[in-house]
């Protein structure tokens, strides 16, 4: 069972948040303009094309030959799955930094990087900051965890990304990939992503409009910690952070509600709020439109809550335990972090 990441089990609108200011999210309130929206959103969603191509996923155009450079560097990767990792570190963003210390656009801890880093565009430097330098040095610290854990039991790839995540001393250790809750999920994630045929186009107006309407139809419907599913509201399981259960609740939770939205319009989308967003397209902040899908978290590895976009500032939205499915301001948390339109994949549900 994948990791849910509708984690806004809590009182929601935190101060601080994600890339965008707590004042800024604020102000995307009720009777909020789609201009509010597009300038709120300018910080989170950058100017850069976001292309396709040959990889399975939306990968910004200055990066792509640098991931299908990098992704060549040993059997054991792809540039599929490099995409995948670097979607999930970052989200393509080159000047993340994460709680613990990673950096950059691989989240690389510094001291991991004064062993591993490497000079990829042979300027002299070994820039952490760079991509040129940050991506071919992940895919040679795969290929690097790759030989370490090649005797470890187990799938090779899954151990693999485990190493790149918890060390290998963590993997050779359990056996395998270690029970560690953020490092299983982070496999999973990175797995189901890679594993994805090439995207196809983004959601038409006509398929938004139906995902809007299926959802509209379950307002009401009781929140359930990991209910829902492509074919309606379902039981949930046991449980979050704070311990509660959906098990004895139909319902949906936040990326229940979306999943079983676009599987009407006929998208299939991944089960949780952070792989629906790598699954699905950024969107400029002016290219906005209802029935995009909208997301909260600190980083793209840590986006933790979805709504469907409605315009004018409002989302449907399944927002925690004891609530409803219900139509929600934007700034009901302040960690507003991006907005993306879903893409056909014909991926199954994880």
């Amino acid at each position: 069972m994948a990791d849910l990441t509708c984690t806004n089990d809590q009182n929601t609108r935190k101060e601080g948040g994600g890339p965008l200011r707590a004042s800024i999210a604020v102000t995307i309130g009720v009777g909020a303009t789609a201009a509010v929206v597009v300038a709120a959103l300018a910080q989170a969603a950058g100017d850069d094309p976001v292309v396709g191509a040959a990889l399975s996923l939306s990968v910004p155009a200055q990066y792509r030959t640098l991931i299908e450079d990098a992704g060549s560097t040993c059997s054991e990767i792809s540039p599929n799955l490099l995409a995948a990792l670097i979607t999930q570190e970052s989200g393509f963003g080159p000047k993340r930094t994460s709680p613990a210390g990673a950096q950059g656009i691989a989240q690389f801890m510094p001291s991991t990087w004064e062993e591993h880093g490497i000079d990829g565009n042979g300027d002299g430097k070994r820039d952490v900051w760079d991509p040129e330098d940050a991506i071919p040095s992940s895919a040679e610290y795969l290929c690097y965890v790759a030989k370490e854990v090649e005797d470890v039991p187990g799938d090779k790839q899954s151990n693999m990304l485990a190493a790149y995540n918890a060390g290998s001393y963590a993997v050779r250790k359990a056996g395998g990939v270690p029970r560690i809750k953020e490092t299983q999920n982070y496999v999973r994630s990175i797995t189901a992503l890679a594993d994805q045929p090439s995207a196809g186009k983004p959601a038409t107006t006509n398929q938004a409009d139906i995902a809007i309407n299926a959802a509209t139809k379950m307002i009401g419907r009781p929140y359930s910690w990991g209910g829902g599913n492509a074919s309606g509201p379902s039981t949930g399981i046991c449980c979050s952070s704070r311990g509660r259960s959906g098990e004895s609740i139909t319902g949906f939770d936040c990326s229940g509600l979306t999943l079983y939205a676009y599987a009407k319009a006929g998208i299939s989308l991944p089960r949780t709020a952070a792989q629906q967003y790598a699954a699905s397209e950024p969107v400029k902040p002016d290219q906005m439109r209802p029935g995009d899908l909208v997301f909260y978290g600190k980083s793209a590895a840590s986006i933790h809550h979805v709504g469907i976009y409605l315009g004018g500032g409002y989302m449907l939205n399944a927002p925690r335990p004891d609530t409803k499915v219900r139509i929600d301001p934007l700034d009901t948390m302040a960690d507003l972090y991006a907005v993306a339109r879903p893409v056909p994949q014909n991926n199954k549900e994880i």
